[in-house]
């Protein structure tokens, strides 16, 4: 996802640029870099155009959505599809600031008046 996040900032990217836009001491060499974007063209996440002697990748899908079917297949394997035990997991292993727990019960609040007007 980190790579994919790379191209979705720079818009359109070569192999070498997200190689450049990897965070200082990321130690990934040009080949890999060069797989992960392969791999994200097959998954459909990327689309390519050669320019030269390059291939320049562009996103094919917006971010949102590829966050969304990622988190779907998380939940899917660890979680068997339930949501509530991997929300209780983040609760209880990273903790909540009380600013997360207002707006957490906002949020709740709000779902929960959506779910009794229907």
């Amino acid at each position: 996802m980190e790579i994919a996040r790379i191209v979705w900032d720079l818009q359109k990217a070569t192999v070498r640029e997200v190689l450049e836009a990897l965070p200082e001491g990321r130690d990934i060499d040009y080949k890999t870099v060069q797989t992960f974007l392969r791999r994200l063209e097959a998954k459909g996440y990327l689309t390519s155009k050669r320019n030269g002697r390059s291939l320049v990748y562009t996103a094919k899908i917006r971010p949102n959505q590829v966050i969304r079917e990622t988190v779907k297949d998380f939940v899917g394997r660890l979680f068997d599809g339930e949501t509530l035990p991997l929300v209780e997991h983040l609760i209880r292993e990273q903790g909540l600031e009380n600013d997360d727990i207002h707006q957490l019960r906002s949020m709740l609040n709000d779902l929960e008046s959506d779910n009794t007007s229907k």
